[in-house]
């Protein structure tokens, strides 16, 4: 029985995405303390639920989040289309016709997702979560197109965990990562949000009016800004030119003797020192000697290192 419930509350909460929880009480004949229970037990599986407290509140679900594609087989979705077929032409139901409407559009889109669309694929996900990536980025896309808000659940660089609404106005694809520059309510200016690092995704039910804004207004440096810059002098041995190129850009980089130079402005931070070692010593710091010392003595903890 709790199980059924349990079953039922997240079918509910995927057709209606925002419920009160009274709503959910009256409807499965339950009090509302047993559906803050089955809520909790719920996210203890890792469906990505809500519950915002106050007048205005809810229980939400991600707009991210979707069964599994394979929660039906092909199979059983053509079997269940065909029973409900049966039952149609002998009871005439409106709900049995909206059902298999709707299974009907689920097998097509699910049919749709296994295919490959168009000519361009462009995967800005991480290995093994492309599908939940392409789930963010749609949700973000479409907030964009329509200018629906976003509750967003975001996990900064330095692991700050919060919660924000945000008004995107626009995607941004730098350096293969995708973001969302968007207007945050949280801290009433715009900012940019790695969408790789937003954990769920909802909408909150609200448009917005865009604000004017030019291309000029967005910072394409945003990575930057809480960072020291520092000018370097990179040695780039041509085996591993390919790689340096796609992280320093083609134009950075010239060739010298038998391998090739880089100068150029970067972040002065850990990052920096942990991806010139990634090279394996293939790109080498020419100058500051700072900079240098900090690789080579990182280098050195490695090697220590038991």
């Amino acid at each position: 029985m709790k199980y059924d419930v349990m079953m039922k509350i997240l079918m509910l909460l995927l057709q209606k995405r925002k419920l009160t929880a009274t709503e959910i009480a009256n409807r499965y004949d339950v009090s509302v303390r047993s559906v803050y229970r089955y809520i909790e037990e719920l996210t203890v599986c890792g469906v990505p639920v809500d519950v915002a407290r106050g007048r205005y509140g809810g229980i939400t679900i991600a707009d991210t989040f979707r069964l599994p594609a394979g929660y039906f087989t092909r199979e059983e979705y053509s079997a269940t289309i065909n029973a409900l077929d049966a039952m149609a032409s002998q009871i005439s139901d409106e709900h049995l016709i909206s059902a298999r409407a709707k299974l009907e559009s689920r097998q097509k889109s699910e049919k749709r997702e296994m295919s490959v669309c168009g000519n361009v694929i462009v995967d800005g996900g991480t290995w093994g979560d492309s599908a939940k990536f392409s789930e963010k980025m749609h949700v973000c896309e479409q907030a964009v197109n329509e200018c629906k808000s976003l509750h967003i659940d975001y996990i900064s660089r330095g692991g700050e965990h919060t919660k924000r609404t945000i008004d995107p106005h626009v995607l941004i694809f730098k350096q293969n990562v995708w973001y969302v520059w968007a207007f945050c309510h949280a801290k009433q200016e715009f900012r940019t949000f790695k969408i790789g690092r937003i954990k769920s995704a909802s909408f909150t039910g609200k448009e917005f009016k865009k604000r004017e804004f030019t291309r000029d207004d967005i910072d394409l440096n945003f990575n930057r800004k809480s960072d020291e810059l520092i000018d370097v002098t990179l040695k780039i041995e041509k085996n591993s030119l390919a790689d340096a190129e796609e992280w320093l850009g083609i134009d950075n980089i010239e060739p010298r003797g038998n391998g090739f130079i880089a100068r150029l402005t970067l972040p002065d931070d850990n990052v920096l020192v942990n991806k010139i070692l990634s090279y394996g010593g293939a790109v080498s710091v020419v100058e500051p000697a700072e900079l240098k010392a900090r690789v080579k003595d990182a280098a050195r903890k490695i090697a220590d290192t038991d």
